[in-house]
């Protein structure tokens, strides 16, 4: 089922952020990425990051190009939260969703098995908004399904949709 409106709508790529005071519908497509929409309604202003990996590496800056940090999960909802700032948005008032971070390919089941990606960023992700201050409203994390998600600027709403499982791809 699709949001039907008349508003533009913005696909996010991995490694890709949107932050906007029109309404839109961003959507995306999620494995173990993770993507954090951003709400609020006072404002009218939403945004949502798409990241790839759970965080920066240690002593890593960005060069002139910002965009360079938005594949880390850490650096986008930072980057976002001091654009949220910017605006005038109160860290409590703002509607923080969070998803993805599945396990969409097979992993090894054994004790010694290392934290998958999926869950690094989940990690990252609820430990960020922690630290900056934003509760989470909603969440859909883990799992072993990605998911595609539309992000309804206007209204917050987001819509989630479950993606096969790898299993039943082949």
């Amino acid at each position: 089922m699709q949001l039907t409106t008349n508003v533009p709508e913005k696909n996010l790529q991995p490694g890709e952020l949107h932050l906007t005071q029109r309404p839109m519908i961003l959507h995306t497509i999620l494995g173990s990425c993770v993507a954090a929409t951003f709400w609020s309604a006072r404002l009218g202003v939403g945004a949502m990051c798409h990241g790839v990996l759970p965080r920066c590496p240690p002593g890593w800056f960005p060069n002139q190009d910002l965009a360079d940090g938005h594949r880390y999960v850490d650096f986008s909802i930072r980057y976002l939260a001091q654009k949220l700032d910017a605006l005038g948005a109160r860290r409590k008032e703002v509607q923080v969703k969070l998803f993805g971070g599945a396990d969409v390919l097979p992993t090894p089941q054994s004790a010694n098995a290392r934290p998958t990606v999926g869950a690094l960023n989940c990690e990252a992700a609820l430990e960020v908004l922690e630290k900056e201050g934003f509760p989470i409203l909603a969440y859909d994390l883990g799992g072993t399904r990605g998911r595609k998600i539309q992000f309804h600027t206007t209204t917050g709403e987001v819509r989630v949709y479950k993606l096969a499982h790898w299993s039943e791809r082949q």
